[in-house]
């Protein structure tokens, strides 16, 4: 199996919201960008939940978008080996440090999950924290996850807005 790890946070001083995924993709990791799969829907969603056309600009204006929003970017695990790039492959993953990430971001107000795989690991992670975060499960963007439509998706990652808002 191929060992593959993590990109490094897309984080400032006034991210409110952190968007949290399990680990790159095998397109992600090859482009060296966050949700580079085509069929990806990640930028599609957060850029409807942020009011930008996000699939449109070149990559590092995303990121640029994200942080003007006040919306961050990071994984659970820092590295894992697995072959592909469904999450079910993932063995062997060492965690990023959740806790040490959101301790440093005074204007946190809430912490989402792309997909169960980022949810399961990052709420065990954050569990002993003690701060007082929001911590959202969402529908994953992963074109794995096409079963549930992206009207159901965008719903439920619409309520990000309320923390972007304050």
């Amino acid at each position: 199996m191929t060992l593959k790890r993590s990109f490094a946070p897309v984080v400032d001083a006034r991210t409110r919201v952190l968007v949290l995924g399990s680990l790159p993709g095998d397109a992600s990791l090859a482009q060296g960008q966050y949700y580079a799969h085509r069929q990806n829907r990640f930028w599609h969603l957060i850029g409807d939940v942020i009011g930008e056309a996000l699939p449109g600009m070149e990559y590092e204006a995303r990121l640029q978008a994200l942080l003007e929003h006040r919306v961050g970017l990071w994984d659970v695990i820092e590295k894992a080996k697995r072959e592909g790039s469904l999450d079910s492959r993932i063995r062997d993953h060492a965690p990023n440090d959740l806790a040490a990430l959101v301790a440093g971001l005074p204007d946190l107000a809430a912490v989402a999950f792309n997909g169960g795989t980022a949810a399961k690991i990052g709420i065990h992670a954050l569990a002993e924290t003690r701060l007082s975060l929001d911590l959202i499960r969402l529908p994953s963007s992963s074109p794995a996850y096409a079963a549930v439509p992206y009207a159901d998706k965008l719903r439920a990652w619409e309520a990000l807005r309320q923390w972007l808002r304050e």
